[in-house]
């Protein structure tokens, strides 16, 4: 039993050890380098903005997008071009990862910084790790990219998000009904809704009111607004107010 709980233990070892060779290193990560034989050499590192850490003796060493066995061949290189060790022997551990996360913001549960691996690099699964929308938040968000904008359906084809991407699920689009309802105030314009369906949203006409006498107030292109009779069955768009009058008898 003893043996198998080792060699289960190497097994598991081994299997972090190849996950991290291949994982590459990006901006903000923390790293742990260790140079054999050298102690003064061994530091705790942080990649910055440039993509660098700072070594004792052979200065800025770019690391970022290496893997952690490249990135040791690379501050090994640097320690050997400046003359300091003939052949050094370097190790690099990827400690606390930062450039694999994303940004949630917004209209969802607990907004924060979440990880990404293969496994919930979807922007749904990391929506999902944030609690979920909230009934206020809108079907669609934007991911920051690059420093662009880029508009993303969350009902729609998989989308996988990046390190250091900014998820921002905006407020829905609202309409407002006032009047004769049995329930004033602002609800979500869901696809299609028509004024029938707003006015069953506020919770239908009360015995003063008519559906024959309604208002409705709608913000034009150039900002102005306007104000005009409606039907039951008018779309509604984002920010109109519908006014349900009381019946004349």
């Amino acid at each position: 039993m003893r043996h198998v709980l080792v060699a289960l233990l190497l097994w598991t070892v081994a299997g972090l050890a190849a996950a991290q060779s291949v994982e590459k290193l990006g901006v903000g990560d923390a790293v742990h380098v260790t140079v054999f034989q050298q102690p003064d050499l061994t530091i705790d590192a942080r990649v910055d903005d440039k993509g660098a850490i700072s070594m004792p003796l052979a200065g800025q060493v770019k690391v970022a997008g290496l893997t952690t066995t490249a990135a040791a061949a690379q501050i090994a290189e640097a320690l050997k071009r400046g003359k300091f060790l003939n052949n050094p022997q370097v190790s690099v551990a990827l400690t606390t990862v930062r450039s694999r996360q994303v940004s949630v913001l917004g209209q969802v549960a607990r907004p924060g910084r979440y990880p990404l691996d293969e496994s919930s690099s979807q922007l749904a699964d990391v929506i999902a790790a944030a609690g979920g929308v909230l009934p206020t938040g809108s079907e669609s968000v934007i991911v920051t990219r690059n420093g662009k904008e880029q508009k993303v359906e969350l009902l729609g084809k998989a989308f996988a998000l990046q390190g250091g991407e900014t998820v921002y699920v905006d407020r829905a689009p609202v309409f407002y009904i006032y009047g004769e309802v049995t329930r004033s105030g602002a609800y979500r314009v869901e696809p299609n809704m028509s004024v029938m369906q707003a006015i069953a949203a506020g919770g239908g006409i009360t015995p003063r009111g008519s559906d024959r006498r309604l208002k409705l107030r709608r913000a034009a292109a150039d900002g102005k607004w306007s104000e005009t009779d409606v039907g039951l069955q008018e779309r509604v768009k984002p920010d109109d107010v519908i006014y349900v009058k009381e019946a004349l008898f």
